[in-house]
């Protein structure tokens, strides 16, 4: 009797460890899609197209978490560069000499850290929450910007890398903000 307790908990366990795996990737694959589906929403003003990736980026990290987020965001760009052609402007291992790619790289850092921050409670208090989705925007600004430099050099790296995108960000933030509020009062989300 006991061995057949035994190994039917096993099995079960086995079956819930299969069930947590195949979740974990549909939802990582699920936003490297959604990265790259975001991408497409786009309004072309320069080097850097404005685009909703961001959006997405962040909500990576807050609702996969710190590792699963990263890993939704390298999946995008590891397809990307095999030559899915979602990125802004299209796909394949070229995108890696284009001004946009810092921006890209960025995204990995975005999502662990707003991730990392709100495994840390952060998500409990609103101005801690939007301080750590802040910090994400900044990590694709610093390898954006970084990266424009080398197209566009110093001085036009901010009016056409940063500049333009502060409004749009806030806007995208602000809608985010009842994504917060409604899983501070939900925490089963």
């Amino acid at each position: 009797m006991e061995a057949k307790s035994l190994s039917a908990t096993g099995a079960d366990s086995l079956n819930t460890k299969i069930f947590s795996l195949i979740k974990d990737l549909t939802l990582v694959f699920g936003f490297a899609i959604l990265t790259g589906l975001s991408a497409q929403i786009k309004v072309e003003i320069g080097p850097v197209p404005l685009t909703m990736q961001t959006l997405v980026v962040l909500l990576s990290g807050i609702l996969l978490g710190s590792k699963k987020g990263a890993v939704s965001q390298i999946t995008y760009l590891f397809m990307g560069l095999f030559g899915f052609p979602w990125f802004a402007r299209g796909g394949g291992l070229g995108y890696l000499f284009s001004p946009t790619f810092g921006y890209i790289l960025g995204f990995v850092f975005a999502s662990y850290l707003v991730g990392f921050f709100f495994e840390r409670g952060w998500d409990k208090n609103i101005k801690k929450a939007i301080f750590a989705l802040l910090i994400g925007e900044a990590a694709i600004y610093l390898f954006g910007v970084s990266w424009l430099l080398k197209f566009v050099g110093l001085d036009k790296s901010l009016t056409l890398g940063f500049y333009p995108f502060i409004l749009g960000d806030f806007l995208k933030l602000l809608l985010i903000i009842p994504l917060l509020l409604f899983r501070q009062r939900n925490t089963y989300i």
